[in-house]
């Protein structure tokens, strides 16, 4: 496939998001909001202005222009999304966490489904589902170890709640420019710094991450996990190492097939749609949006599983597929985004439980419903990472 296009350099941690904002707080405060403990937090537009000029690569790579397309969100989209907003908060667990059977008290489904919460624009202890948010951030924190190991009861390997708790805490980070001053902000701040650190020394030789937290083996739904917290943590100005990136978009290339799709490791075959929208959004998170790879793996997904037509609801992997799909086509933008969002939307409201929830048949119905608002939310474009 040729030499792979060089990644961003690495912005070199333009406020490190606590000493920038105390700052901030004596020289322009008027960048600064109120927050309802009395603390304050950089704006989000704010914080993200001050990364991309403060890292020239970054601003002048900001990737496809992707333009709201007509009737993005339906009446019927919202109302699945109101109704499955409240479906979720309200399955909670005291201890703050979401997930059932073995997946209970599960890391990635807590984040996940916070970050479904996030999407709708709540903020750990602000709107309407803001304390669900914190509660669960408070989970993740306390599953949180020296190691920089966010992990606990992890039911299908302790890298995938990593990648996804470290992804939640670069959002929340992020979103309020460091947070208020308090004892929560500075836990989100060690936890988050500390995970990327474990992400970066635990990448193996290839270029990946696999299951456990050692550099052996890789593939490539691990391998997204972990690029999307690096990526989500260098946008919330926290350092991230740039050859960690390169390293990680080459190994994902290698795992690209002649017909476009990608497959699981370097030594297996077959190409399968949900990896190979993982595999698109590795290389377009590593700030590559321009390149011949992603026409071929967007080719293949519209081939292959537009929603809508039966494919793509077969896979034991649907709603992970739809998750890393949807991101691959809005950061695509133009023909690739007006293609599957339409179809998707659809498709998710469609199937909707009347309980207001989305079940996934293996891991269940807090994943599921995470998963599918985390989908149906990308045209609010709240989240840092899903933000150009």
């Amino acid at each position: 496939m040729g030499p792979a296009p060089k990644a961003p350099a690495t912005s070199p941690a333009p406020g490190l998001g606590r000493p920038l904002q105390h700052a901030l707080r004596i020289t322009h405060p008027v960048l600064l909001s109120q927050t309802r403990r009395g603390g304050f937090a950089m704006k989000p537009l704010v914080l993200a202005f001050l990364i991309l000029t403060a890292s020239p690569t970054l601003a002048q790579n900001t990737g496809a222009q992707n333009k709201a397309i007509e009737n993005e969100i339906t009446p019927d989209s919202d109302r699945a999304v109101e109704r499955g907003l409240a479906a979720l908060a309200s399955s909670q667990a005291d201890n703050g966490s979401f997930g059932e059977g073995r997946y209970a008290n599960n890391v990635a489904v807590t984040s996940l489904a916070c970050l479904a919460l996030m999407a709708d624009g709540n903020l750990p202890g602000r709107g309407t589902y803001g304390e669900n948010v914190r509660r669960g951030l408070e989970f993740v924190l306390d599953n949180a170890s020296q190691s920089g190991l966010i992990a606990g009861d992890a039911a299908n390997g302790p890298m995938y709640g990593h990648g996804f708790a470290a992804l939640f805490l670069g959002e929340v980070y992020g979103s309020t420019g460091g947070g208020a001053d308090s004892p929560l902000a500075d836990r989100t701040y060690e936890a988050l710094v500390k995970a990327i650190r474990l992400i970066e020394r635990t990448q193996n030789e290839e270029g990946g991450w696999r299951y456990n937290p050692l550099p052996n083996e890789a593939d490539v739904s691990v391998t997204i996990c972990q690029v999307m917290a690096l990526r989500s943590a260098r946008n919330a100005g926290i350092e991230v190492s740039k050859d960690t990136i390169d390293r990680a978009v080459r190994y994902v290339r290698e795992c690209q097939n002649p017909d476009g799709g990608f497959r699981y490791q370097l030594r297996t075959r077959d190409s399968a749609w949900p990896r190979t929208a993982a595999g698109v959004a590795t290389i377009q998170y590593a700030g590559i949006y321009d390149d011949k790879a992603l026409d071929a793996g967007l080719e293949f997904l519209i081939r292959t599983s537009l929603p809508g037509q039966g494919n793509a609801r077969r896979s034991p992997h649907y709603f992970y597929g739809m998750y890393y799909a949807v991101q691959a086509t809005y950061l695509a933008g133009g023909k690739w985004w007006k293609a599957w969002w339409p179809a998707t939307r659809d498709e998710l409201v469609a199937t909707q439980r009347q309980d207001g929830f989305w079940e996934d048949r293996g891991v269940g119905k807090s994943y599921g419903t995470a998963m599918a608002l985390i989908v149906l939310q990308m045209p609010k474009r709240y989240l840092p990472i899903f933000q150009k």
